[in-house]
């Protein structure tokens, strides 16, 4: 890595979390024996409290076998301070090793996951000590490098920063098993601009790929064989993404409590369409999360055609 790209990294991981958030992390964390705790999502964004949190609970360890990461839901009330009022807080934990996370922001791994939600703005809310943060960032920028390599393979010739990383995010999208309407990609973008136009040429140059700027227009210098090189490596990413995101699902609803109304919460959030929860389907996710997805397609296919949002 370079060491702008490792600074600008390290400057938003640690990004200030507010109290309850903070306190909820370094329980979860003590109670796992982890290195870190990462944050991420909407609730980063906003400082809210409500809904459900997302972290990443980063452990010591080889990296794990098989179908990661263990994906768990919790709850705990926070008791209030002079800041805050006291709240239930709710969170979906996914708990891993840092060594696989490593490997898989990578690019090393199958996985698409990783690399392209951690190019996305996060923060370390909690840390064993300096050393695990610093793992962490090199982690993070390492997700950085995988994803521009392959935004600039994917985008234009030349183009505004936000051509490439729209490229990336809709074809990362459409290779994993997702809800989201059409058109995420720019939300995701429009809620941090000055962390996307930041960091892409720096990731960029960390990648050894050369940039030609002319006003905001940037015209990357990769070679033809590098991106044909990196196209074969995400057509192999984008062929499994689908199956392999469907098997990481159905593992996590096996040991997700929860896992049901967490489901409904989150198809209703991104798409708008409220999921109805019978008993049957509370005790048995799996088994009626066809059944609901195919519900959801439904009346997203019936108001495209009545051209309702």
């Amino acid at each position: 890595m370079s060491a702008p790209l490792d600074r600008r990294i390290g400057e938003a991981l640690a990004r200030p979390v507010n109290g309850p958030v903070r306190a909820f992390a370094e329980r979860l964390g003590r109670h796992a024996g982890a290195l870190a705790v990462l944050f991420y999502g909407s609730n980063l964004r906003t400082g809210a409290v409500d809904g459900v949190l997302d972290f990443y609970v980063l452990c010591d360890g080889p990296p794990e076998r098989g179908i990661w990461p263990r994906v768990s839901y919790h709850e705990w009330p926070w008791p209030g301070d002079a800041d805050k009022p006291a709240a239930m807080l709710r969170a979906k934990v996914a708990t891993m090793s840092l060594a696989t996370f490593g490997k898989a922001a990578s690019g090393d791994l199958l996985d698409t996951t990783i690399w392209a939600r951690f190019v996305q703005p996060s923060a370390i809310a909690w840390q064993r000590d300096a050393a695990a943060g610093l793992l962490v960032r090199d982690a993070v920028a390492a997700a950085a490098v995988t994803a521009v390599r392959l935004a600039i393979a994917l985008g234009p010739e030349q183009g505004l920063v936000q051509d490439y990383w729209r490229a990336l995010f809709r074809a990362t999208y459409r290779a994993e098993f997702r809800v989201e309407k059409p058109g995420r990609e720019d939300s995701i973008l429009s809620a941090d601009p000055p962390h996307y136009q930041g960091l892409l040429p720096l990731a960029a140059e960390a990648a050894g790929i050369a940039m030609v700027r002319d006003g905001d227009t940037l015209r990357p210098r990769m070679d033809d064989s590098e991106q044909r090189a990196i196209l074969r490596w995400w057509r192999r990413r984008r062929r499994l993404g689908k199956p392999y995101n469907l098997v990481r699902l159905v593992k996590a609803s096996t040991t997700f409590d929860g896992a049901a109304r967490y489901a409904a919460w989150k198809v209703e959030r991104h798409t708008g369409i409220p999921v109805t929860l019978s008993p049957w389907r509370e005790r048995h996710p799996v088994l009626a999360a066809p059944a609901v997805l195919w519900t959801v397609w439904r009346e997203q296919a019936r108001r495209a055609r009545n051209g309702q949002p």
